[in-house]
């Protein structure tokens, strides 16, 4: 097996980086710097394999070529070219180039592809003896990151995001995504044991991503990778790790969670969607009112995310809701509840302080998870 150290990126939503880093230590790779929404690792080519299929909380893997600081196009194209592209793109393979450029003096996104798609192209021209290259072939998406001047070259090894677990094709609208839900899984800290509710479960994304963790099912295990194709991976390393998974995955957990929501068809797509992430066995699906959920005498935990402003509802059916969910869910008491929202003005609304604020992201929405983990009988001691 080639021990060759490669440099990996891993990108995800804002505040989920050290969830990221943790799984990077668990499958132990080394981390080298965490910035706002990326990870940077080394590994060897297993890693390539293994973080697609395992990474529960990354957004997209990238191999990592080369890291420079580029004031100028100049120095760009020179830094883009003295690259070893030719050992991850063949003579007809496709290279696309997209990025980013934050705080950079090249900050025309248009300018920069051009001049690193052309790097690329008189590389590979030279290394292949070839006037012409047909990129007919596999796909190469190279990605670029200019943050500060100091440009980042990455080829994409992940292909579709790796938040399309597959168990989704239809959701509801405004839908969570579902490495935030697999973050909200992660802070809560479930344990086996405990009773979970989701009172808003539209499509089911929490109760789904629950249960994916609880049984140590890999993420990334029935989905299929941009770098299985490609040569220089070749498809054993992803036959492996999936092996690894599946190995790992735990049949006998004690867990359970009820996911509930208004909506009739909320809890049928929740449901199909748990039978096709083959989790349906560790969820009870039921048409319930969010605010008469009890305890059935367990001990629990409520992980939610009910509807706000920018999301479904009219800002005064909002404002009502979350008056009443915060009297409904005094009578939970004992039991920890975190809940995902935009609205800044969340604890005035519910009636009661948070016993701590994590900022977040739903893709571009920000948002605050309000963790409420002290009994009230606790707090007026």
């Amino acid at each position: 097996m080639d021990k060759t150290v490669y440099i990996y990126v891993a990108s995800c939503l804002f505040g989920l980086e050290k969830f990221v880093g943790q799984q990077i230590d668990e499958l132990g790779y080394k981390r080298i710097e965490t910035l706002d929404g990326r990870v940077v690792f080394e590994g060897d080519k297993t890693a390539a394999a293994r973080c697609n299929i395992f990474l529960r909380y990354a957004e997209r893997l990238y191999i990592r070529l080369g890291e420079e600081k580029c004031d100028s196009f100049d120095s760009l194209f020179e830094f883009t070219k003295s690259l070893p592209w030719e050992e991850f793109i063949g003579k007809s393979d496709a290279f696309p180039v997209k990025g980013h450029s934050v705080r950079s003096k090249l900050f025309s996104i248009p300018d920069i592809q051009k001049i690193v798609k052309k790097a690329v192209a008189d590389r590979l021209s030279s290394v292949y003896s070839v006037s012409w290259l047909e990129e007919s072939g596999i796909k190469n998406q190279i990605e670029f990151f200019i943050l500060n001047d100091k440009a980042s070259l990455m080829i994409d090894i992940s292909g579709l995001p790796l938040h399309k677990r597959g168990y989704r094709p239809v959701a509801l609208e405004a839908p969570l995504r579902e490495t935030l839900a697999a973050g909200l899984v992660a802070t809560s800290r479930l344990r086996e044991g405990l009773l979970l509710k989701d009172p808003f479960c539209g499509s089911g994304t929490i109760p789904v991503e629950a249960a994916l963790y609880m049984t140590n099912t890999p993420a990334g295990i029935n989905l299929r990778f941009s770098a299985e194709s490609h040569p220089f991976f070749g498809q054993k390393l992803f036959d492996d790790a999936r092996l690894e998974g599946l190995a790992g995955i735990k049949r006998d957990v004690d867990f359970e969670c009820v996911a509930s929501d208004i909506d009739p068809r909320a809890v049928e797509l929740a449901r199909e969607n748990a039978r096709r992430a083959g989790v349906e066995k560790y969820i009870r699906f039921r048409l319930e009112n969010a605010l008469d959920i009890t305890t059935e005498g367990r001990k629990g935990t409520v992980i939610c995310n009910p509807p706000y402003g920018e999301r479904l509802s009219d800002a005064e059916s909002v404002d009502r809701l979350y008056r009443e969910m915060g009297v409904s869910f005094a009578k939970l008491d004992s039991w920890q509840i975190y809940i995902l929202t935009s609205d800044e003005d969340f604890e005035r609304k519910y009636g009661r302080r948070a016993d701590k604020r994590k900022r977040l992201y739903n893709g571009m929405l920000r948002c605050n998870l309000y963790q409420y983990f002290r009994p009230l009988t606790e707090k007026k001691h």
